[in-house]
């Protein structure tokens, strides 16, 4: 009859353009997750990569109180107890940044040199690798974009290309990237689709490309369930 709709035909087409679109990123979508799934989160995390600072009682006889520390900077919002180079330190959070100040004496610590962060990143480092590089940067590289800079990036040899993340302020770790982690992020950004900012799980073109999968497999189901009463006719037909 001139003007019927096929659907089957029709189911065939839009599965077919449709596996065209989206076939692609369905694949990305497949081995991205492999990746994510097979290597585990603690090792994209470093984890490995420094060691846990160690436990040290402080002998709070020989530290000052904070309220002398608050006397030299009444701006401050937190103060912290904590070891600089297995020196008792306070840690102070004030408008202007982080500042140590001496446990024992109160007074107030210059932030640490290059020396200091290389010999800092040597402590924390579990690898047995050299320093590659180490480098003050006031601008983010892509892998720190969440973290805002200045901060300095000490790099280690190694086929992992090791590199850890000090804070200019205190020395303190602020994070440490690898290869797998830096895979891991490149897979994170194929598999949510946001290539710019890789932190938007639920951006326009990601939506676009899961409803046509979704639109795909229901075609692909549809043309399954058709197929078998076709089978079934033509056996009958042979017998």
């Amino acid at each position: 009859m001139p003007g019927k709709i096929r659907w089957p035909l029709v189911a065939r087409r839009t599965h077919k353009w449709l596996a065209l679109l989206v076939g692609v990123q369905v694949v990305l979508w497949t081995l991205t997750g492999f990746y994510m799934v097979v290597v585990h989160i603690d090792t994209i995390h470093g984890d490995h990569l420094v060691r846990a600072p160690a436990a040290q009682p402080f002998d709070l006889t020989q530290i000052v109180p904070p309220a002398r520390i608050l006397a030299a900077a009444p701006e401050s919002s937190e103060l912290r107890l904590q070891r600089y180079f297995d020196r008792p330190v306070w840690r102070a959070q004030t408008p202007a940044g982080l500042t140590l100040f001496d446990a024992r004496t109160g007074a107030r610590l210059a932030p640490p040199t290059e020396r200091d962060i290389r010999l800092l990143a040597r402590r924390i480092y579990t690898g047995t690798g050299d320093i590659v590089s180490v480098r003050l940067l006031t601008q983010a590289p892509q892998e720190m974009q969440s973290r805002k800079p200045p901060f300095w990036q000490v790099e280690f040899e190694g086929w992992n290309r090791p590199t850890l993340y000090l804070s200019p302020a205190t020395g303190e770790l602020i994070s440490r990237r690898h290869n797998l982690w830096r895979i891991f992020d490149f897979a994170w950004m194929l598999h949510i689709m946001d290539y710019d900012a890789r932190t938007d799980v639920n951006n326009p073109l990601l939506r676009v490309a899961t409803w046509s999968a979704f639109a795909m497999a229901l075609s692909g189901a549809w043309l399954l369930v058709w197929a078998f009463p076709r089978r079934k006719k033509k056996k009958k037909a042979a017998a």
